[in-house]
């Protein structure tokens, strides 16, 4: 079976990876997402990665906490590495070669982010976990994959999330909201559906790349996604 992508952005959330738990990170569930990866990898899928940090840091309000928000940003970035670490060694488990590359200078354990390299990398059949979101503060890790999947020239971006689309509401609030199979990226801003934050979204649609959203919590998702199969919401 031919994939009907070659190299993709997954688009991961900190959240996603504590399951049931309320802080960190639930092994089952980072064991099961490397197994995903596994599965397209194995179709010669290329793999680029990008993890949020809001399972270990979220950058508060500065009022409440009394931290300022740029110095708060970078407590995020590195909550980032944290988890492409974890990432890396359940990946790695399962056999797959692996690359970390942060956009903050950690040489012991991660490489610089370098644009060429981490397109050799995927040419090489490497995963590659970009850490450390764009390396500056004020920017979300949405906006840090949208800008990676740009620079790598990847065919979409794959949002997983813990709902199966995009909606006309909050699925979990609003029993009578429908979902969409696919959209605009101008309809998602009209009806001011929160896909991405603004500053990633715009990114994706003045560069015509194409975002899906899909449950990632479903095994074998990412896999269907790849196939080409309707899951999820497809916006360009």
């Amino acid at each position: 079976m031919l994939p009907k992508y070659k190299r993709v952005l997954l688009k991961l959330s900190g959240e996603s990876l504590m399951g049931d738990k309320s802080f960190g990170f639930d092994t089952d569930v980072i064991s099961q997402y490397a197994k995903d990866v596994k599965a397209i990898a194995e179709l010669g899928v290329q793999v680029a990665i990008v993890i949020g940090g809001g399972n270990i840091y979220r950058g508060m309000n500065e009022a409440e906490t009394g931290i300022e928000r740029a110095h708060g940003d970078y407590m995020g970035m590195l909550a980032t590495v944290i988890n492409g670490m974890a990432l890396q060694a359940s990946l790695e488990k399962e056999g797959l070669y692996t690359r970390l590359l942060s956009a903050i200078k950690m040489e012991q354990i991660a490489e610089p982010y370098i644009r060429r390299r981490a397109i050799r990398h995927l040419e090489k059949g490497r995963i590659v976990i970009f850490g450390a979101g764009t390396g500056n503060p004020y920017f979300t890790t949405d906006t840090a994959g949208s800008l990676r999947a740009i620079e790598i020239n990847a065919d979409v971006i794959l949002k997983g999330t813990r709902v199966d689309g995009i909606y006309t509401a909050d699925p979990e609030k609003d029993p009578t909201a429908k979902k969409y199979e696919r959209i605009s990226f101008q309809d998602c801003i009209s009806q001011q559906l929160k896909v991405m934050d603004m500053t990633a979204f715009t990114l994706c649609m003045e560069n015509k790349l194409p975002i899906i959203v899909f449950d990632m919590n479903q095994p074998d998702n990412l896999r269907r996604v790849i196939s080409g199969e309707k899951v999820g919401t497809l916006v360009k």
